[in-house]
């Protein structure tokens, strides 16, 4: 019950010392792999019996008195298929499946917790590791890639599945670093916008057009109608709309219950729940609802509660 198996089914060579971008440049195609599926996470499921027990045997390999590394390592590997279930995320799959986040959310490229949603396959693979892809684009693939520059003990992977065609740099037994692990889990966020004048702060202000106290909720950017808006960090857009007061609007969803919003746009750039990443075109400026002038209106919460953005934004 294995998926890459066989020299036709995974190609396997060593490059120590080497950096990635060189070890990209010699890859060897292999054929697609039919990869066993697994209907529930559950010992009843055969499959999910036979997956565990691969698990299990690799990682007494990995972390046993003569850990094995590289090809050998990679020798042992399977990879299963599985479809999301309603009220699963990556964190129950990883304690179901014995399989660190890491391993599962490189392998299938999953940036940040929300963006696993009910219906997906994804891979499970039944060897803790992390995998590189050859074409990184993310900012946490490339934190993931910069921080690997020394390839010995890596392993070149081929794998043609539905959704996924794609030659990784796998390493055996790694994890996320502290970095790493907090990109995934998005501690940070990134200005929605490259250039701009901030002209109201979170807190008590005067209404601009009532001229009573009140709280302002967010960050007001101005900026030249038109100006292209970008998606503070990783997530899932779970709002879009108009608002008399804020115009038109989007909410985005992050891990750890973030979410962002977007406000006054001109033009709305993306659709409801699609996926977005950190720097994703989503909007453009404009002074739609109750505004002054053209600016944006951004916002951060944590279980609906507003935090003051300036203190967790990052160029």
């Amino acid at each position: 019950m294995t998926a890459l198996k066989t020299g036709k089914e995974k190609v396997r060579r060593k490059f120590p010392g080497l950096s990635l971008a060189f070890f990209f440049l010699f890859l060897t195609p292999v054929l697609s792999a039919d990869f066993p599926v697994i209907g529930r996470l559950d010992p009843s499921d055969i499959v999910f019996r036979q997956f565990i027990n691969d698990v299990q045997a690799n990682r007494r390999r990995i972390s046993g008195i003569r850990p094995v590394q590289g090809e050998e390592a990679a020798e042992h590997l399977t990879i299963f298929s599985y479809t999301v279930r309603q009220g699963e995320d990556i964190f129950f799959l990883a304690a179901r499946s014995n399989i660190p986040i890491s391993a599962l959310a490189s392998l299938n490229r999953i940036n940040n917790p929300v963006a696993l949603t009910p219906g997906m396959t994804v891979l499970l693979p039944s060897s803790p590791g992390i995998f590189i892809p050859a074409s990184v684009v993310t900012d946490l693939e490339i934190i993931i890639a910069s921080s690997r520059k020394n390839t010995q003990g890596a392993v070149e992977l081929r794998i043609n599945a539905p959704g996924i065609s794609e030659t990784f740099l796998f390493f055996p037994g790694a994890d996320f670093t502290s970095t790493e692990r907090a990109f995934f889990l998005n501690s940070g966020f990134r200005f929605p916008l490259r250039e701009f004048r901030i002209t109201s702060r979170f807190g008590i202000r005067n209404d601009p057009f009532g001229g009573h106290p009140h709280m302002h909720h967010g960050l007001d950017l101005a900026a030249p109608e038109g100006t292209a808006v970008f998606a503070a960090a990783s997530g899932v857009v779970t709002a879009i709309g108009f608002d008399p007061v804020y115009g038109n609007y989007i909410i985005i969803t992050h891990a750890n219950r973030w979410t962002s919003m977007y406000g006054h746009l001109q033009t709305i750039e993306t659709v409801l729940r699609s996926e977005v990443n950190s720097g994703t075109l989503i909007g453009r400026v404009g002074s739609t609802g109750l505004s002054t002038g053209p600016h944006l209106h951004f916002e951060l919460r944590q279980d609906g509660r507003p935090f003051d953005p300036a203190g967790r934004l990052r160029p």
